[in-house]
C-alpha cells in the first residue's frame, strides 16, 4: 500500500517517477516492495494523512502539490514538522532539565489553577525548574506568543492546540496537549436585566460574548443555543471578548451576557451586575475547558524540561483536585500578579458554594474540577463542532487528528509517576444535552443537527 493510499489518496499516484514513493520503476515494483504496516506504522499512516489533508483541503491543490514535489520529499517535510512518536519518547525520560528557567504564560482564570498554583506553591522548584507564569491579556497573544517561542509553553483553550495543528487562525504548527487543565468550571451569565428571560427562547438580538473562536465556551453556547431552536449565526451576536474585560462589558451595557469561567461569572454576580443563568456542567457535566500546550518541536529540542514541566503540573492538578486544599490554593493565586480577584471569588468557585446573583446560596462541589487526563474523545467532540460550525472545511480524519493532539499515552505514564491512576483507555462515551456522543461515529452526530453550517 502506498503512504497516501486509501483512505486518502487511493489510486492516484504522486511522484515523478513510476510509483507512489518515487523510488520505483513501477507502481507494481512499489507494491512489491511493501511490507504490511504494523499497528504503530498504520496509525502514522492515519495522521500523515490526515495532517496532509489539513494542510490542503482541496484535494486538486494537494494532488498537485504531491505531484509536484514527489511524495518522498512530502513525507519528508512532514515528519520534519511532525514528529511522530516524539513525544512519547521524551517523558519517558527523567534526564537533567536542558533549560532550567522557563516562561509559560497564562490568562487569569481560575481554569489556569495548576499552572498558576504550581508557582507559589512551590511545584515547579520541586522539579528543578525556575518557571515565571506570564499573565497574558488575551487568547490571540497567547497563542502568538507561544508560537513566536517567547514562551515556552502555555495555559490555552483546550480547542486551541487542535486548530493550530490544522492551521485554523494561523499557520500550521503541531501542539500536544499533555495534559487537561480542568473540567466544568464555567456559566452562562446575563445581565440582572434578563433576569426575567430564562427561557433562551427570549434571546433573539442578544448580544452574548465568548472568549474566543476556538474555545469550548464557543461551542458549547452554540450548542445550547441550537437546542433551544436559536441559531447562533443569525439569532443572536456572538463576540470574542477577553475574560478579564467581559464583566466590564457587561456592566456598559455592551453586552447581554456572556458563557466564560468562573472566576468572571462569579465576579459579575459579586460587583451585583449579573446572574448565574446555568452552570456549563449542566450542559456537560465533565466537559474539558483549558489545556497545557506545548510545541511539539519544543518537545524535541528541551524533552527533560517539558516532563519536568508536566509532572509539576500533574501534581499540582492532584493536589487541587482535594477538597480540602482549595481554600489554600485560592488564596496562593488571587492576588494581582495572577488572577487579581477578591480571595472570597475565587473561594467560591474552588469550593462550589457560591451566590448565584439571585439571591441563593448554591452549594456544587463539582462545579470545576481538576483531572489531568486529556480524552481524545474530548478532541473527537471539539472537532465536530468545529466542523458543524465551518471552522473546518471538506473531510478530517477525527480519530487521527485527537491522536496526535491529545496526548493519553503521555499523560498516563506522568500520572502514574505522580502517584495517579489514570483511565485504562482514551476515549469514552458521554452524553451532552442529554445526547450520547460516540467518539467512534463522528460523522452521524455531526449529521443528526439541524441546526448547523456546511463544511
Amino acid at each position: 500500500m502506498a503512504l497516501f493510499d486509501d483512505p486518502f489518496e487511493s489510486r492516484t499516484r504522486l511522484s515523478r517517477r513510476g510509483c507512489a514513493c518515487g523510488r520505483h520503476e513501477s507502481q507494481a515494483a512499489h507494491d512489491a516492495a511493501q511490507v504490511p504496516p504494523s499497528g504503530d506504522a498504520q496509525v502514522e499512516r492515519v495522521v500523515e494523512g490526515a495532517m496532509m489533508r489539513a494542510l490542503f483541503p482541496r484535494d486538486a491543490t494537494r494532488r498537485a502539490f504531491l505531484t509536484a514535489v514527489g511524495a518522498g520529499t512530502a513525507l519528508a517535510a512532514l515528519k520534519e514538522a511532525l514528529p511522530l512518536g516524539l513525544i512519547g519518547e521524551a517523558f519517558a525520560q527523567a534526564g537533567a532539565p536542558e533549560k532550567k528557567d522557563l516562561k509559560v504564560g497564562f490568562i487569569p482564570i481560575t481554569c489556569a489553577t495548576p499552572i498558576i498554583m504550581a508557582s507559589p506553591m512551590g511545584f515547579y522548584a520541586k522539579q528543578g525548574l525556575n518557571v515565571e507564569v506570564v499573565k497574558t491579556a488575551g487568547w490571540a497573544v497567547v497563542r502568538d506568543k507561544t508560537l513566536n517561542r517567547e514562551y515556552d509553553a502555555a495555559h490555552m483553550l483546550a480547542p486551541m492546540p487542535l486548530a493550530i495543528t490544522l492551521g485554523l487562525g494561523s499557520n500550521p504548527i503541531p501542539f500536544a496537549v499533555p495534559a487537561i487543565e480542568n473540567i466544568n468550571g464555567q456559566a452562562i451569565c446575563l445581565s440582572l436585566k434578563h433576569k426575567d428571560k430564562r427561557d433562551p427562547k427570549d434571546w433573539k438580538g442578544f448580544k452574548l460574548a465568548i472568549p474566543f473562536d476556538y474555545s469550548n465556551h464557543n461551542y458549547l453556547l452554540r450548542y445550547y443555543l441550537a437546542e433551544h431552536g436559536i441559531d447562533p449565526d443569525t439569532d443572536v451576536q456572538l463576540r470574542s471578548v477577553p475574560p478579564p474585560e467581559m464583566v466590564a462589558n457587561l456592566r456598559a451595557d455592551n453586552i447581554d451576557g456572556f458563557l466564560a469561567p468562573d472566576n468572571v461569572v462569579q465576579r459579575a454576580v459579586y460587583d451585583g451586575v449579573g446572574f448565574i443563568h446555568i452552570l456549563s456542567k449542566e450542559i456537560w457535566d465533565g466537559h474539558p475547558c483549558c489545556a497545557f500546550s506545548v510545541a511539539q518541536d519544543v518537545v524535541r529540542e528541551m524533552p527533560n524540561a517539558t516532563a519536568a514541566l508536566m509532572r509539576a503540573i500533574i501534581e499540582a492538578t492532584a493536589h487541587v483536585a482535594k477538597p480540602e486544599n482549595r481554600k489554600a490554593v485560592a488564596e496562593a493565586i488571587a492576588p494581582a500578579n495572577y488572577l487579581n480577584q477578591p480571595v472570597t471569588v475565587v473561594e467560591q468557585v474552588l469550593t462550589g458554594t457560591f451566590a448565584d446573583g439571585l439571591g441563593k446560596v448554591r452549594k456544587d462541589p463539582n462545579r470545576i474540577g481538576f483531572d489531568p487526563f486529556p480524552w481524545e474523545s474530548f478532541a473527537v467532540w471539539t472537532l465536530t463542532q468545529m466542523k458543524r460550525w465551518g471552522q473546518i472545511k471538506g473531510d478530517i480524519d477525527y480519530q487521527a487528528v485527537a491522536r496526535q493532539v491529545y496526548r493519553a499515552t503521555n499523560a498516563e505514564t506522568l500520572m502514574r509517576q505522580a502517584g495517579l491512576t489514570p483511565p485504562t483507555a482514551t476515549t469514552k462515551t458521554f452524553v451532552v444535552m442529554g445526547k450520547t456522543f460516540d467518539p467512534a461515529k463522528p460523522k452521524e452526530y455531526l449529521e443528526s443537527f439541524k441546526i448547523r453550517r456546511a463544511g
